[in-house]
């Protein structure tokens, strides 16, 4: 049986929930696993799914800084920054 462990949650990005207020939606924290018979980590993304007045799937990925989009849309099918995320944000 394959066995993980937990090794860091990862809390929602605070810039983005102070923007997704005024929406409909639900945040499911990532997380950073270990798979206990190998060396391998696996990690579930930050989930933030806006429900209403449209639905919208965006993931966060922890990255490391040589990737400057750590953010999913899963409807467009693209990666973004953080600043295109809120314009995106915004005209909704």
């Amino acid at each position: 049986m394959f066995e993980f462990e937990v090794i860091q949650e990862l809390k929602p990005n605070d810039e983005i929930l102070e923007i997704i207020e005024a929406f409909e939606y639900k945040v499911k924290n990532g997380k950073i696993k270990h798979f206990n018979a190998t060396n391998l980590q696996f990690i579930e993304p930050t989930e933030y799914l806006i429900t209403y007045p449209s639905t919208l799937t965006i993931y966060e990925y922890k990255v490391n800084e040589i990737v400057n989009r750590p953010f999913y849309i899963k409807e467009h099918k693209q990666k973004y920054n953080l600043k295109e995320i809120k314009q995106i944000l915004m005209k909704f």
